[in-house]
């Protein structure tokens, strides 16, 4: 792709993200659970956005986990247990712009799949 191309595809991204994030919002009982996908690893966390603090996190890096389905999956199920030590069992699902499919619905469906309702 070359420059002119990749700014576009930026820019489609942070239209979609802002659109999503001002219907969206985590407090202490319901967070905000955010992921973020790079080209080779994926991440994820839980917001509550009244106190501005992260409350749990993942990091597939750190795990060991590339970016694909079957390892979001697996992230899915460790987060989701994160989760329910924390005492949260719902919460509201940002998916940070990109599009809902592949490995961004992969984890989303192994958290709801895990006990945590999105």
């Amino acid at each position: 792709m070359n420059a002119k191309a990749l700014y576009k595809k930026k820019a489609l991204r942070d239209r979609r993200k802002l659109r999503i994030k001002s219907k969206l919002v985590g407090d202490a009982l319901r967070p905000r659970v955010s992921v973020f996908r790079s080209n080779r690893y994926f991440y994820a966390q839980a917001i509550d956005d009244v106190k501005q603090s992260t409350i749990t996190h993942i990091d597939g890096r750190k795990m060991g986990f590339k970016n694909t389905q079957e390892d979001a999956k697996k992230l899915g199920a460790l987060f989701a247990e994160e989760l329910k030590k924390a005492g949260i069992e719902r919460a509201v699902y940002d998916r940070n712009g990109y599009l809902y499919h592949g490995v961004v619905a992969a984890f989303a469906e192994s958290l709801r799949e895990n006990g945590i309702v999105l």
